[in-house]
Order: structure tokens, then sequence, then C-alpha cells
């Protein structure tokens, strides 16, 4: 058990039945009335974001999670296929557990947080920036970039984004997989 003076960033607890990572908080000691911690705190599950209040003192249970690496193998109708890069064991991941999984693709490594009491999956971090190659697109007009224009582009991984209009088939680009956004050209 952890107490609210234990609190710091990125730490995960148990709260309302389910798991919350802190993302900030801040010890409040008004002049009059207890001291109070306001906290913003993340659902792992449900992804929510919610400012919670505890009374200074309050015993929260902390959960243990750790970070692995993993490989990305190949998807089939179970689900993703990964594999731990020292053990070389293989799992499987549902498609909700994996945010951005339309920009996996095969050999590329990512983070498995796992509940280590459980050892049970919670979710998989993708990188922040991978580097992925058209497919398909339109092709652009020359002199047709007054205005920041972008364009429909499809991906080797299938996934469609927004791009410039300067972008053609077979060219690389970095895709920032937390919204799914261009990033720039790769040379």
């Amino acid at each position: 058990m952890a107490s609210t003076s234990d609190f710091k960033n990125g730490m995960t607890i148990a709260f309302n039945h389910d798991l919350f990572t802190i993302i900030e908080f801040l010890h409040v000691k008004p002049g009059k009335g207890s001291a109070f911690v306001r906290t913003k705190i993340k659902s792992i599950n449900t992804g929510k974001v919610l400012d919670h209040t505890f009374p200074s003192g309050t015993k929260v249970e902390e959960v243990r999670i750790e970070r692995r690496q993993y490989q990305f193998l190949y998807k089939d109708d179970q689900g993703y296929h990964f594999m731990h890069n020292e053990t070389f064991e293989q799992i499987f991941l549902q498609e909700s557990l994996i945010e951005g999984h339309m920009f996996l693709k095969d050999g590329q490594n990512c983070e498995i947080v796992f509940h280590a009491d459980e050892e049970r999956a919670l979710f998989c971090d993708l990188p922040p920036r991978v580097e992925l190659e058209v497919t398909y697109t339109e092709p652009g007009i020359k002199g047709d970039t007054a205005t920041n224009t972008m364009k429909p582009a499809t991906l080797e991984t299938g996934a469609e984004i927004r791009v410039p209009l300067f972008i053609n088939e077979g060219e690389m680009i970095r895709v920032d997989t937390r919204d799914g956004s261009y990033s720039e050209r790769v040379k």
C-alpha cells in the first residue's frame, strides 16, 4: 500500500476497480482545512483521463508494471503475434490492446506493458514515430503548393493517412503513431 505522499508521475495504482497511471499531481495545503492531493489519472483500460482529489494520507494500492521489448511477427485471426527479443517467447494480443495497430509492420520492435503480479499484458506501446513506404497516392500537380493542401495516401501496412502534395509513390515517410499524422519525408 502506498500513501498520497508516495505519489509520483508515472506511478500505477489500483483505484475504483481499474488501473490508473498518475499523469500529474499536486499536494495542496490550504490555510484553512486539511491538506489534499489533486491528481490527473489516466485509465489503462479505457484511456480516459480523470481529475481526482485524494485527502492527504489516503492509502492506495500500488501496482507494479513491467515494460518488455517485443518484436511484431504477424497478424492472423487470433490476433497480433509478438516475440520477446531475449527469450524468444511468443505471445499474441487482441487488436484492442494496441493503439495505432494500423502502423505495425513485420519485424518492428515495440514495448508491451505487463501487470507484473498477474503476468497479464495491459497494452502495447508503439514507437512515437515509424518509417513506412507510400504504396499508393495520386500524383501531385506541379505548382499547386501555394496552400498547405493534403491528399490521401495508402501505406505499406494498409493504413490511410493524409500527406502533402509533393509525396509520391515509393517514398519513405515518417508517421506519428499517436495521432496517425504525417511527420516528414525520410531521405
